[in-house]
């Protein structure tokens, strides 16, 4: 990581969230912020994490006891995965997460608790682990395939969502964000969105894909068919799920139809 670019956690409390537009951290009042040239002060590697001590409290499946269907919980999986890190898996319900995710996170999750601290935004979690396990590095190349998803989520949950032949203008969404993905692996001729290595981008989006083929499947007839309209965009899918992090992490497709089954209720 180039120093410029850098930005230091810093532990007020362990209850950090990310304001995307200022970039800073905060906590409550209090203004937990990141300089450019920190390092200059405090130096890398006297603040890097240790490894182990790792739980990730996500959404529990429809028995309450296995994992759910978060698209979110599984990106943050398969950044643990990729980078090779020791954690444990605690699904919950409402009505088992522990007291303290209630009353200090507002029972959010994705909630990554390694020792005393904890995190619960998925994006955050994501640039804490690059942060402080940098090593294999997902940091990618910024290119355009980062900006190539922006919008992917809500247009396919809504187009999932809505009623059958109610559904054409979120159909028309979703397909020009799909065509939008399909045409960056054409004119990019890469392995992954941001090269030919796995990054947090992708991490990001395989879930998103998972998903999107199961309820496509499930509820909408197989349309759009991703497989015959979008050869690349298929090809990159098949390459990721081969991955050993994603069959890890893979959960049962009933499971992701029971979580849009209720969505769509």
């Amino acid at each position: 990581m180039m120093m410029n670019e850098a930005f230091m956690f810093v532990c007020v409390s362990s209850n950090i969230v990310m304001e995307e537009s200022t970039k800073k951290f905060t906590h409550d009042s209090y203004a937990i912020c990141f300089f450019p040239y920190f390092f200059l002060f405090c130096g890398r590697g006297r603040h890097r994490r240790s490894e182990g001590g790792m739980t990730l409290y996500l959404k529990a499946g429809p028995d309450g006891t296995s994992v759910g269907d978060c698209p979110f919980a599984h990106f943050v999986r398969l950044v643990l995965e990729e980078k090779g890190l020791e954690y444990t898996v605690q699904p919950c319900t409402a009505e088992t997460k522990p007291k303290w995710l209630v009353e200090h996170y507002e029972g959010k999750m994705p909630a990554l608790r390694h020792r005393k601290e904890c995190y619960t935004e998925s994006s955050v979690i994501g640039d804490y682990l690059e942060f402080f396990f940098p090593e294999p590095s997902l940091q990618g190349m910024k290119s355009p395939g980062t900006s190539v998803t922006e919008g992917f989520f809500p247009a396919f949950a809504q187009y999932i969502k809505a009623a059958e032949g109610k559904d054409d203008s979120q159909l028309q969404v979703l397909q020009g964000k799909l065509s939008a993905l399909n045409e960056h692996f054409v004119s990019s001729d890469s392995s992954f969105l941001e090269g030919d290595s796995v990054s947090l981008a992708d991490c990001r989006l395989m879930p998103q894909l998972f998903h999107l083929q199961t309820a496509i499947e499930g509820f909408k007839g197989g349309v759009p068919d991703i497989q015959t309209l979008y050869p690349r965009l298929n090809d990159y899918y098949d390459r990721f799920a081969s991955r050993t992090s994603f069959q890890a992490t893979l959960y049962p497709k009933e499971t992701v139809l029971w979580g849009w089954g209720n969505a769509r209720k």
